[in-house]
């Protein structure tokens, strides 16, 4: 801990039985509420808010709001859970009011084209600007809200494991799981094309296919969510906590005591992350876009046969996002064995980045093979079944190393705040700095990064590629061996 003349933030879990294992289970499911509309938001926002008329690489800086607010939101969050002396508990009252806004925020995304059309946008004009304007506050108060949910879930968990680290990577790698169950359940519900037939009323004059599936799924995805989340906080009790705080320690200085007292194990976790999620954010934001526009050939603001094109590749970029969601799901229930076998997470972690990066590198011989064959195709025709198989290879190849992203690093943050003592949920709230920060980063450069390279999605993939190899390296060197064999 910090010198004696700081002020000190100690969290203590008063002496109780084991947590069952079930109590685990029950609040790592409400990753999968929060992930089905994260798997919508990564793979079909991106291509609708081109459609409402924004330009490609304007539209990578509306995931500015994702970092943002989490720069401010998840430490934040984390600090007063850690102090909450509500009656519900810590963790509870966040998750509830975060679960209330991603319901509000998904229906204004889904709904933004039909009520910007009756506030008077022209449907035969590019730009819909009412539309646009209703999709980023929108898309800003769901980065927000998931971000209050997703903290006090891991902070939760952090607390139902009191201190046992086996505990602790057993309920990050369970979360990870769920994680990849509401993956699965998003890229399958956004690569079914017909899914707005089952709730007709979605389709208007406003919004066309495409959007009326967008809006079913979040209408969908309001249903899963609440479910999961009620018989979480219904059914798990939080455990009982001595809290020693001073709580006249203003929020800044609790941050910077915090920092100090997690030590140089976790500024090596930070370090590492950071390069981890700049490999990572490229590919999540434009997987899909890059399906449709370069392997597909589409435009999704051209001629019919352009859009139809585009369409289709979406579609096929959320068929291999629901890949990626089966392999991370089957991983994240290995990630523990195996990393007793290499001998530490610190191995598996540094080992599954050389995957990571071998996937993005992939992406240009299949790009470049792709437009060959168009070379040689009629015009708007799909692209071949050899193409089509290796690009879903690719999305789940890398549901791999996004197994170890989603469990591992969380894992050891959970286990340096706990044995420093440190409120689990401000400890977690700034580890998502070492998250947030690089997607910053991502999102100012990969506009005008691509353009600089004559436009498309490939050179932010290959950057990503270089960052993956960065990132493995440095979990195999700088990760503290006692921390990974934990």
């Amino acid at each position: 801990m910090s010198s004696s003349d700081e002020p000190q933030a100690v969290e203590k879990h008063m002496p109780t039985e084991p947590t069952p294992i079930w109590k685990l289970i029950a609040v790592a499911s409400i990753a999968a509420g929060v992930q089905f509309g994260w798997a919508l938001q990564l793979s079909l926002l991106t291509p609708y808010v081109q459609l409402l008329g924004v330009t490609h690489t304007m539209s990578s800086l509306i995931w500015l709001c994702g970092p943002v607010s989490g720069i401010v939101v998840q430490p934040t969050v984390g600090y007063t859970s850690d102090r909450c002396t509500s009656r519900f508990g810590r963790r509870k009252p966040f998750i509830t009011i975060g679960t209330t806004l991603i319901c509000l925020a998904v229906l204004l995304i889904g709904f933004a084209a039909d009520v910007g059309y009756s506030f008077g946008d022209n449907l035969q004009k590019k730009t819909k600007p009412r539309a646009v304007v209703l999709f980023v506050i929108g898309f800003w108060i769901l980065d927000i809200a998931n971000n209050m949910v997703q903290d006090p879930s891991r902070a939760f968990l952090a607390d139902l494991s009191k201190h046992d680290h086996r505990k602790m990577r057993m309920a990050n790698g369970f979360f990870s799981f769920f994680m990849a169950v509401g993956n699965v359940l998003g890229y399958a519900a956004g690569s079914a094309s017909g899914l707005y037939k089952f709730l007709p009323f979605t389709k208007t004059t406003a919004c066309d296919t495409y959007c009326a599936n967008l809006k079913t799924c979040f209408l969908i995805d309001i249903v899963l969510l609440v479910a999961v989340v009620v018989i979480a906080l219904v059914a798990v009790k939080e455990p009982p906590v001595e809290r020693i705080f001073d709580d006249e320690t203003p929020f800044f200085i609790q941050v910077k005591t915090t920092f100090k007292s997690l030590g140089k194990s976790m500024w090596c976790l930070f370090i590492v992350t950071a390069i981890n999620w700049i490999a990572w954010f490229p590919f999540l934001m434009f997987n899909t876009d890059w399906v449709g526009l370069e392997i597909y050939g589409g435009n999704p603001q051209g001629n019919p046969g352009e859009k139809r094109l585009y369409d289709m590749g979406v579609r096929t970029g959320a068929l291999g996002l629901m890949l990626t969601a089966l392999s991370l799901g089957c991983m994240s229930l290995c990630i523990d064995p195996l990393s007793k076998l290499l001998g530490g997470v610190r191995y598996t972690w540094g080992l599954v980045n050389f995957i990571l990066a071998a996937s993005l590198a992939g992406t240009l011989p299949l790009t470049k093979m792709a437009e060959k064959a168009r070379r040689h195709k009629p015009l708007h025709a799909a692209p071949s079944p050899s193409i089509k198989s290796g690009t879903l290879a690719l999305f789940a190849a890398t549901g791999i190393p996004q197994a170890a992203t989603y469990s591992i690093p969380f894992a050891l943050a959970s286990m340096y705040s706990s044995d420093n003592g440190a409120g689990h949920g401000l400890s977690l709230g700034l580890m998502n700095l070492a998250i947030c920060v690089p997607q910053m980063f991502v999102s100012l450069i990969s506009g005008p990064w691509d353009k600089i390279f004559g436009g498309g999605n490939l050179p932010a993939f290959l950057l990503g590629a270089v960052s993956a190899v960065i990132s493995g390296v440095l979990a195999l060197t700088i990760i503290p061996p006692t921390a990974g064999n934990a």
